[in-house]
């Protein structure tokens, strides 16, 4: 009987041996293929839990965290009011005890607040709901809300504050409120992705900033536009444009008038990534319009040091120095705006071009640094000009500047999880460029709100195999990643690649890669699709170009041979088989290769189009870049039927998102 259990032991022992050997090499194997060949000591948890967005242990383990972002600050120096997106909230700050007053619920995606000239109410822009809220600072009640374009941002008043300007990020279109019958009474179209708006204190001029660039022909220079607003017709008067420019966040103007400054990002996205190592890059700075209609670029990076991802800007009551946050290197920059002046005063056209490059030139205009907490971005200017508060995104706090000895000499916490959780260290590490060379760039320059910037890099330095910037949003079950899909996990997509292509730089250590992972995969997700009704149905357009594209014969009766079919490809829940599949697409400088059917979700936010960027629109896919029908049978179409199809493609996100959307109506009695 012994004998008997000795040998049942030995045997389970031995199965139990063979067993762990088999799993522990098919682990180090799965790692070594997720990580695209890097020993790198994941765990299970940190690629199957902290990533997910639903679940019991990945919501212990992460935190919901404020994640402010922009503020406005009382007349009397009293209250600051501080929009907290992730939570959608309204934070109001008692100034003189540093103490959180009051929480008040707004809409979706918060992005700005704004009070009125009585300064007894709040206006808030709900960028994922398309509306603004107004909110009686007494009461703390929501008593109106106004509907607007498409995801409404930055806002303005009027200088005898009865009108507010709001720019539709969305919809690229910026609405007038008449706020004394709280109703928009124009909508004009504004820039490509407009998302701040500044009023002119002489009453002449609003000008509105915006994003991405305007649509350019192919492997051109970026072209960003600022909108500038006649104030009295409330009509556009004037297109400014600047070249090598985009990503304008926000734009303000000096008391006295004399110029309007944004916040802006300068790529060289047409030379090779290597460039990195001279500086040549991405670079980062500010745009100037005059009073006179000049405009001028002005850089804040130095030779071997760069502030990336300028944010916000504001101007000292007395105009002669301007605040510049830097959200990808935790950093404020104080600016002299007198000496930006003089320079400008004379310069020609030929010196206006030399400033735009020059690297050297900060230190003629840039008096000094601040260092600040993670990831600020909105600033906000006392009416005495004594204090500048700066909004930490990534840290929940304020902290606040004295203007006179330029320190923070004060914080300020909202109130958020005092654990820095996984996810929220990832988010940290993906909002600065501490890993780039002389801090270059972040994960969000060329990602902003955890997207893509609309252009096209050379990444290998061969001015062959271009790759156009993907979206980072619901990454989640839609591997492989790359145009040519050998990227088969976020890990080898932000580790080894991104530091080879990329960075050139370091990889992440595994514990930080862990982190930005977890991050971009639990934490970066579209918004509503602005195309889809209320109720969740098509329109007779969308419904006709649903035929188009699920249609398996042509117009003439002949079967489609299935390759040939939209949903071959782009099917399931993604819209995509996530294969690979010729296209045609090839163009006369590249390797023959073929292409990941990337993911429809939300594609209308997403131009250009195909693997280079070559399409600048839906429909160029098929007119330009589509003759021998290699993509998709189309050439039987009429344009009534492609102008349908575009229609439908606009409508696409994914279903298990757009539930939400719709639950989220219906719990706020939207529907």
């Amino acid at each position: 009987m012994r004998k008997n259990r000795l040998y049942i032991l030995v045997i389970i022992a031995f199965v139990i041996g063979v067993g762990y050997s088999a799993f522990h090499k098919w682990s180090v194997d799965h790692v070594l293929y997720i990580t695209g060949g890097v020993d790198h000591p994941i765990g299970c948890v940190s690629c199957h839990v902290y990533p997910e967005r639903d679940g019991l242990l990945a919501n212990m383990l992460n935190e919901d965290y404020l994640s402010p972002l922009n503020a406005a600050v009382s007349e009397d120096g009293s209250r600051l009011y501080v929009i907290a997106q992730d939570a959608d909230l309204l934070i109001e700050v008692d100034l003189n005890s540093r103490e959180v007053l009051s929480n008040t619920k707004v809409g979706r995606r918060p992005h700005s607040a704004i009070l009125t000239r009585d300064q007894k109410t709040a206006v808030v822009t709900n960028q994922w709901a398309n509306n603004i809220y107004f909110i009686d600072l007494k009461t703390k009640e929501i008593t109106d809300s106004v509907p607007v374009g498409g995801g409404p941002a930055g806002m303005d008043l009027s200088v005898d504050g009865n009108l507010l300007y709001v720019a539709n990020t969305y919809t690229n279109n910026i609405s007038v409120v008449d706020l004394r019958t709280k109703q928009e009474i124009r909508r004009l179209h504004g820039g490509n992705y407009p998302t701040s708006v500044a009023a002119s204190p002489n009453d002449d001029f609003v000008f509105v900033a915006s994003q991405r660039t305007v649509p350019i022909e192919f492997r051109t220079e970026p072209m960003t536009e600022v909108t500038i607003l006649n104030a009295s017709s409330q009509r556009v008067s004037e297109r400014k444009y600047f070249n090598s420019a985009h990503i304008m966040e926000n734009v303000t103007v000096s008391p006295s008038g004399d110029m309007a400054v944004a916040t802006m990002v300068r790529p060289k996205n047409n030379v090779p990534s290597a460039q990195i190592e001279r500086g040549w890059m991405i670079n980062h700075g500010i745009g100037v319009i005059l009073k006179d209609g000049r405009t001028a670029q002005l850089l804040l990076d130095e030779p071997n040091a760069f502030y990336p991802d300028p944010y916000d800007i504001v101007i000292h009551p007395d105009g002669k120095r301007a605040y510049v946050s830097h959200s990808g290197v935790d950093m404020v920059s104080v600016v002299n705006l007198d000496r930006i002046r003089s320079l400008l005063a004379d310069a020609s056209e030929e010196e206006l071009k030399l400033y735009a490059n020059h690297l050297g030139m900060s230190g003629e205009f840039v008096v000094d640094r601040i260092k600040t907490g993670s990831n600020p971005k909105g600033l906000a200017m006392s009416a005495d000009g004594k204090f500048v508060y700066v909004v930490e995104r990534m840290e929940d706090r304020v902290s606040v500047i004295d203007t006179d000895v330029s320190e923070i000499v004060n914080t300020i916490d909202l109130g958020g999880p005092s654990r820095i959780s996984y996810t929220r260290r990832g988010g940290q590490l993906f909002s600065n460029a501490g890993h780039t060379f002389h801090n270059q760039y972040s994960c969000y320059t060329c990602h902003p709100d955890g997207h893509e910037d609309g252009l096209t890099y050379d990444l290998t330095g061969s001015g062959r195999n271009l790759a156009n910037v993907q979206t980072l949003r619901d990454l989640y079950g839609t591997a492989p990643f790359k145009w040519i899909g050998t990227n088969q996990s976020v890990y080898k997509q932000c580790g080894m690649r991104f530091s080879r292509f990329v960075t050139r730089t370091e990889s992440f250590s595994p514990e930080d890669l862990d982190a930005v992972v977890a991050y971009i995969m639990r934490e970066l997700t579209h918004p509503p699709n602005i195309h889809r009704l209320p109720n969740g149905a098509l329109t007779e357009a969308q419904q006709r170009g649903k035929a188009i594209y699920e249609r398996t014969v042509t117009n003439d009766g002949r079967e489609i041979p299935e390759k040939d079919r939209c949903t071959t490809c782009h099917n399931g829940p993604n819209y995509s088989n996530f294969q690979m599949a010729d296209v045609g697409t090839n163009k006369e400088n590249e390797d023959e290769s073929l292409f990941d059917s990337p993911n429809l979700n939300n594609i209308y936010e997403s131009a250009p189009y195909l693997h280079d960027g070559s399409a600048a629109t839906l429909e160029e896919i098929w007119t330009k870049f589509n003759d021998h029908d290699t993509h998709g049978y189309a050439n039987d179409m009429t344009k009534d039927q492609l102008n349908d199809l575009v229609e439908y493609l606009k409508s696409l996100s994914a279903e298990r998102y757009y539930k939400k959307d719709l639950n989220y109506k219906i719990n706020k009695g939207q529907l």
